[in-house]
């Protein structure tokens, strides 16, 4: 039951609590923006992340869907009940936050035209299968995130034909986001992209870019991305301003001879990516 209690404080904090990038990125923006308005509306976003915080309640109506990246040690071994309690305790987070009921009844077509309503248990809110990854050493580290409808609405996984030049990769990443951000409503954004080999690996790599990436440690790639996109002068809410894009999160993986790319872009909103994780010494493992 310790896991359970874990992953259901893992679920509230994921969504209740910005991390410290964050707010750094925030106030930074806060100070160099120029635009009355915007700053304005920066400075609500900054005031909902701290009573978020302090009330223990959601940072967005849209409560998301929770995704979950585990890491385990190769020289670990999985306790029995491991994937159950993980499941058990998402259940238990959804329940206490509360969640918003988003959950859709019906067999496969039925859940598709949405024709039997919804669940009002937020504890239907099942999350996809995970994504488990091996690690060196001792130890297991389970990364939750909560994932909104808006940003899912504006993301794409599409093929690039990169010509052996990466600026054509981006340059097509950039002309989505471009035409995205405005549609988006909920910025300023943070644009995460994986770049792999499939469809899957690169979706599989936006997450871990989500789960991994901080806006206090950016690479060239990233700011010339963020850069670009400021540029719009799309502005927070989209009202402009200087501040469309608070950073960006890029991860590339492994890549096959080929002349297409596949790229995975996903605009996270102004309260995400919501995250947090949970690291399991190799004592709990005995």
């Amino acid at each position: 039951m310790v896991l359970v209690d874990l992953i259901k404080k893992a679920v509230i904090e994921a969504s209740t609590t910005f991390r410290k990038d964050q707010l750094d990125s925030y106030r930074h923006a806060i100070e160099i923006e120029t635009n009355a308005n915007a700053k304005w509306v920066l400075e609500l976003l900054l005031e909902n992340a701290k009573i978020a915080k302090t009330n223990k309640v959601p940072l967005c109506d849209d409560t998301g869907i929770p995704h979950i990246l585990i890491e385990v040690g190769n020289e670990s071994q999985l306790p029995q009940s491991f994937f159950k309690d993980i499941n058990n305790g998402i259940a238990e987070g959804l329940s206490e936050l509360p969640a918003r009921p988003m959950a859709v009844k019906g067999d496969s077509i039925e859940r598709i035209e949405q024709s039997k309503g919804l669940y009002n248990n937020p504890e239907k809110l099942v999350a996809p299968s995970f994504i488990v990854d091996s690690m060196e050493g001792k130890g297991v580290n389970i990364h939750i995130l909560m994932l909104g409808g808006g940003p899912e609405i504006r993301a794409h996984t599409y093929k690039v034909f990169h010509k052996r030049d990466h600026r054509k990769v981006f340059e097509e990443v950039l002309t989505w986001l471009r035409s995205e951000i405005t549609m988006l409503g909920c910025t300023p954004c943070i644009p995460t992209i994986g770049i792999g080999r499939t469809h899957f690996e690169a979706a599989s790599l936006m997450l871990k870019a989500m789960a991994y990436g901080n806006l206090n440690n950016q690479s060239e790639l990233e700011k010339n991305l963020t850069e670009s996109l400021n540029n719009t002068n799309a502005g927070a809410l989209g009202i402009g301003g200087s501040i469309t894009a608070l950073g960006s999160f890029v991860n590339i993986g492994p890549q096959r001879a080929s002349g297409v790319r596949i790229t995975c872009t996903r605009p996270c909103c102004c309260v995400e990516p919501r995250r947090s994780s949970v690291n399991l010494s190799s004592k709990y493992l005995e």
